[in-house]
């Protein structure tokens, strides 16, 4: 195991993100870290087709992180892994009139994956405990209510057999400032560029400590948050692809024996259409 359990965090410890390192990456270098990343995304590929096939469970992984941090990268890393017969994103902007016009969790819901199925958010309904917050949309008795009822929400995933893998992407501040320069270098990025990020930027302190709290108040047993160092693009799909797959294996037994089950079932009734058939 490559993957520091230090950052997955349950609800039994609190979360302080100024004690994680954004530059950690295990004493690894680039070169160690992907050929490990590969052999990980090959078992990967191998558990979604369990997990698709066996339709037992669905797998949801939330992406979460401050402007730049990767969120867009680790999807595409993941997609060029994942079959797209049973996987999906689903992307989460700022709420249209009707979807402002219900409560805040109702369009997640609608994108949550059924069994046998993957789907990875782009943002999520996190985004109405942080965001509302920093922007004071909404009366604090309202956003710090909402974090009880992610938690049920999020349990009642859990009880309706969906996996829950949700990740925090964390970078410092000096990488942000230099991925955002970085696109105004780089023509291919320019599409990219918003003066809305550095003035979001402004507001990193008040974004950190929303995030902190966010992470404490809705860690979990059932949806446990991983805080992944994303200073290193290399080493956040690392730790991604890890995660991932620890998520997955536990159920591998009981997904086998389904099909296993399964292909008994079938075997038996091609056995005897072919007996009929001979006779």
């Amino acid at each position: 195991m490559y993957y520091s359990g230090g950052h997955r965090f349950d609800g039994t410890r609190k979360i302080d993100l100024s004690t994680i390192n954004p530059s950690y990456h295990n004493g690894l270098d680039r070169a160690e870290a992907e050929q490990i990343t590969s052999n990980l995304a090959a078992e990967l590929s191998e558990l979604e087709d369990l997990l698709f096939y066996a339709r037992g469970h669905s797998f949801l992984i939330i992406l979460q992180g401050m402007d730049t941090s990767g969120k867009d990268g680790a999807i595409r890393h993941l997609m060029s892994v994942l079959n797209v017969q049973s996987a999906r994103t689903a992307s989460f902007k700022v709420p249209t009139e009707d979807e402002l016009a219900h409560d805040f969790l109702w369009r997640v819901h609608a994108q949550t994956p059924p069994l046998g199925g993957l789907t990875i958010f782009n943002r999520s309904h996190y985004e109405d405990v942080v965001v509302v917050r920093v922007h004071d949309l909404v009366p604090k008795e309202v956003w710090s209510g909402r974090y009880h009822h992610i938690n049920a929400f999020e349990k009642l995933l859990a009880d309706s057999r969906t996996i829950l893998l949700k990740v925090f992407l964390h970078i410092s501040k000096e990488e942000q400032e230099e991925r955002l320069l970085d696109r105004e270098k780089e023509l291919d990025k320019a599409w990219k560029l918003s003066v809305g990020d550095w003035r979001e930027r402004e507001r990193w302190g008040d974004y950190q400590e929303a995030w902190q709290d966010a992470l404490n108040n809705c860690s979990t047993a059932s949806a446990p948050w991983h805080v992944v160092p994303a200073n290193h693009k290399w080493y956040r799909n690392l730790v991604i692809t890890e995660a991932a797959v620890l998520a997955l294996r536990p159920h591998v037994d009981e997904w086998r024996a389904s099909l296993s089950t399964l292909g008994s079932a079938a075997k038996a009734e091609l056995e005897s259409y072919r007996q009929k058939d001979a006779t």
